[in-house]
């Protein structure tokens, strides 16, 4: 029995005997990744982590937080 052709790309993850280490090509890649990343750390990241955080909170609280939202409308309506 013969196997199947595979198509597209076949990686090799062996070393071969040699030492497994990287290419300059590669660690260029990873330099040029981790400059953008720290690029995208500014204020706005910081905000969109904590609009993140809020969200899950809402999300998987859904109906307490709908329930304290018409607990503080009461409140403010009764108020004024």
């Amino acid at each position: 029995m013969s196997t199947p052709f595979q198509s597209g790309p076949h990686w090799s993850t062996a070393s071969f005997g040699e030492t497994a280490d990287t290419s300059p090509m590669e660690l260029s890649a990873l330099g040029d990744h981790l400059d953008l990343c720290r690029g995208l750390r500014g204020r706005l990241f910081a905000a969109r982590c904590r609009a993140e955080v809020v969200h899950g909170f809402v999300a998987s609280h859904l109906v307490t937080t709908a329930l304290g939202v018409v607990a503080l409308v009461v409140a403010v309506w009764l108020v004024l």
